[in-house]
């Protein structure tokens, strides 16, 4: 003997079905957007990251400058330009060197020892020019 549910019973059980089916294909959707959402963050942080470790070569290109001039006998060079071949591409260094034109605040005279170094760096990245560029002040007794 067979036993037939109900019409009415079968059609619940089918709509449950459907609902369900809606359900996960939500779930999935969501899914995807979440996993594409987290791949765009991922590729934002490894740019950033590029960024921060290019920008912090030339900090030290920069750097690096800055500390032979302090430390070499004599007056700095007036005009020098240089390229640093870094694992980004080129760095191209301008240095300049000025007197600072500062004067004694006693005597009113032009203290000519004391020189000031612009140190500028310049790359490109993405097909723009970038820049950097750092001032300090040299005391060379004569």
């Amino acid at each position: 003997m067979r036993r037939d549910s109900p019409r009415g019973q079968r059609t619940a059980n089918r709509g449950q079905l459907a609902f369900a089916l809606y359900e996960v294909l939500m779930g999935v959707a969501i899914f995807a957007f979440g996993v594409l959402a987290l791949g765009r963050a991922v590729e934002n942080c490894l740019n950033a990251s590029t960024l921060n470790a290019e920008e912090e070569r030339v900090r030290l290109i920069l750097s690096n400058r800055m500390a032979e001039v302090q430390t070499r006998p004599g007056l700095p060079e007036e005009n020098k330009e240089f390229s640093v071949d870094t694992g980004y591409g080129a760095v191209k260094v301008i240095q300049t060197s000025t007197r600072a034109g500062l004067t004694d605040e006693a005597t009113g005279a032009e203290m000519a020892e004391i020189h000031r170094v612009t140190l500028t760096a310049k790359w490109i990245r993405s097909g723009i020019e970038q820049s950097q560029q750092i001032a300090f002040y040299v005391y060379r007794p004569g």
